[in-house]
């Protein structure tokens, strides 16, 4: 396996490596042998009826909307597209999720977002019936909307040992020995182990930052606790998605994304169209070809910019 953990700032290299090396855990899926060239999603407004768009790297980077994006979603409303944005930022909730894509100029309704956040509250009783809960947070997350009994691990000292299964939503303020930590717990009593967002890294202004799947993985290695994922490219996410769709047949509607083993895969294993956006996210500024030829996960689509 490629390193758990980088040692630096990550880069898509480092990315691309390490979901190669995780990739009998991803969903499987079939692709076309080639991708179709678009300019943009303009271009293939009569082809779908429906479009599940991620958001980091296709509507936004970090705390900018993408150029374009706010125009080019409000001209797919208005030909009657239905769409969703489909986020693995579980940091926020629904309603703090909403708030930010309305700051940045989209015009969303609440239905119209799904957070792996909500994806995974959905079926925490279902991972554990009855469970305390530890989770690992961003400052000032109450934990209200999540509908089980659980405790700050950062803020709260006596939260991991006190609980029947940890949430792991935010690496905002995650650290080494804090990862450290939680692998020693779980290697002594194992417990179930949520991740609600299973991306390895996001892109921000300032570059890529190591996200809650890539901390995931290493715990699986290292203690042999296999997390559950929920999010993209797990099937739940895509499930929840299509349901805010109102009943489109899977093969009308477009998932577009930023990165290959989570949008692209995802969207596939489900059965949707897919389209990855290589201007704006993790491929930005590279030749997304040779990572396409070497995984074998090969979009419907390769479109420039939302």
């Amino acid at each position: 396996m490629s390193d758990a953990l980088p040692d630096a700032d990550p880069d898509a290299d480092w990315a691309f490596a390490r979901y190669e090396a995780v990739r009998e855990r991803l969903p499987a899926a079939r692709f076309p042998a080639a991708p179709a060239r678009a300019e943009s999603l303009a271009d293939l407004a009569d082809r779908y009826d429906g479009f599940v768009f991620d958001a980091f790297g296709v509507l936004n980077v970090g705390e900018t909307p993408v150029p374009g994006a706010v125009a080019r979603l409000a001209e797919l409303r208005r030909a009657g597209k239905r769409m969703v944005v489909l986020t693995n930022a579980a940091s926020y909730t629904r309603a703090a999720a909403l708030a930010k894509y309305r700051r940045l100029g989209f015009d969303f309704t609440a239905g119209e977002v799904v957070s792996s956040r909500d994806v995974a509250a959905a079926r925490l009783e279902t991972v554990a019936s009855g469970a305390t809960w530890a989770a690992i947070t961003q400052a000032g997350d109450d934990l209200a909307d999540l509908g089980v009994p659980c405790r700050d691990l950062i803020d709260d000292p006596g939260a991991l040992a006190a609980a029947d299964a940890v949430l792991f939503l935010s690496s905002a303020r995650w650290t080494p020995a804090a990862q450290a930590r939680l692998e020693a717990a779980l290697s002594e009593r194992p417990r179930p182990v949520v991740v609600a967002n299973p991306d390895l890294v996001a892109p921000r202004e300032g570059g890529l930052t190591v996200e809650p799947g890539a901390y995931a993985h290493a715990l699986e290695d290292r203690t042999g606790v296999r997390p559950v994922h929920f999010g993209k490219p797990f099937g739940e996410a895509f499930a929840d998605a299509l349901d805010r769709l109102g009943g489109l047949p899977a093969e009308r509607v477009a998932m577009v994304g930023d990165t290959l083993h989570t949008d692209v895969l995802g969207g596939a294993a489900a059965g949707l169209g897919t389209v990855l956006v290589a201007g704006h996210g993790l491929f930005a500024g590279r030749d997304v070809g040779p990572y396409i030829a070497r995984s074998g996960i090969v979009p419907d689509w390769l479109a420039g910019t939302t």
